[in-house]
């Protein structure tokens, strides 16, 4: 009994890491996974580096994008989109009060 209660701090220290970092990491990953899954064409996106476009066409063998912006086309990962500065961008704008 003596030797469980020694132990008993270091127990509690990883059951709070658990469910304060570990777990929460848990979900936003899989959140971001069913965002880049769930893309289709005509997707106004935004890229973890900043650069804003629509998706024009989704490969699903090498798991990649083309993407149109300003400046022409690129090719890029899914896994490079920014899923909370995308769902800023195509959220509803909110009227200010007066």
């Amino acid at each position: 009994m003596e030797q469980l209660s020694q132990f008993a701090p270091f127990i509690l220290m990883f059951v709070v890491i658990y469910f304060f970092m570990i777990a929460p990491q848990m979900r936003r990953a899989k959140k971001e996974k069913k965002f880049a899954a769930e893309l289709k064409k005509g997707d106004r996106v935004i890229t973890k580096s900043g650069i804003h476009g629509k998706v024009m066409e989704l490969n699903s063998k090498d798991s990649t994008c083309v993407m149109e912006t300003l400046a022409g086309k690129l090719k890029i990962e899914r896994s490079a989109i920014s899923m909370e500065m995308s769902l800023k961008l195509n959220a509803p704008a909110v009227p200010a009060k007066k």
